[in-house]
């Protein structure tokens, strides 16, 4: 499968972006997932999903007083409002002509770029590279829910892993956590008790 256009870029850093989408894409993005943005020059960014934001406007304050809100004006609001849904996003690497580094990138994509929803094999070849060091960058961010964020994209990661013949990766990934956290016993806890919860889950 081919990665999946999913919005356009609304603001962004070297660490950090915030994309947009319609509301209608909302079963597409989900929390750890990975996204890429492409840009000139066979150079992309990769970024993983931390939070997902629908703002209000006008008119749903407005509907949110009626009693009875019909199908019709609720599925007219989703799929016609200009409010997008809002995705906060770590930055965790970046590729040129190829190459996959798990650094942050020189430069920030623009407003207006394209986002895309990275297909299995974008995922598996990110993943794949180096040894985890994209996990450093979520774990800097200690504001961020990091238990839940490593829980669903190493489930995500894992699957498709599976399907790729490699069931070993989860276990490589999850003693690199181990290792980079050996020092933070109360966020390893969290972050382990996280993937337990996502096994029995499966």
């Amino acid at each position: 499968m081919d990665s999946i256009k999913i919005g356009y870029m609304l603001r962004s850093g070297i660490t950090g972006f915030v994309a947009g989408c319609p509301v209608s894409q909302m079963s597409l993005p989900s929390l750890g997932a990975l996204l890429s943005v492409p840009l000139a020059d066979d150079y992309n960014i990769f970024g993983i999903i931390y939070d997902i934001n629908i703002a209000d406007d006008g008119l749903i304050k407005q509907l949110v007083t009626v009693d009875n809100i019909s199908a019709d004006v609720i599925r007219d609001n989703r799929e016609r409002r200009i409010i997008p849904m809002e995705m906060s996003v770590v930055t965790v690497g970046w590729e040129k002509n190829g190459i996959v580094s798990h650094l942050l990138p020189p430069k920030p994509p623009l407003s207006l770029d394209i986002i895309q929803l990275c297909s299995d094999e974008d995922l598996i070849r990110f993943t794949d590279a180096g040894n985890f060091g994209y996990f450093r960058h979520i774990l800097r961010n200690k504001d961020l829910p990091i238990g839940e964020i490593f829980a669903a994209h190493i489930q995500q990661a894992r699957r498709a892993h599976m399907l790729n013949g490699n069931p070993a990766w989860w276990e490589k990934a999850t003693r690199e956590l181990i290792t980079l956290l050996r020092d933070d016993y109360s966020t390893l806890m969290e972050v382990l008790s996280t993937l337990g919860d996502t096994e029995t889950g499966e």
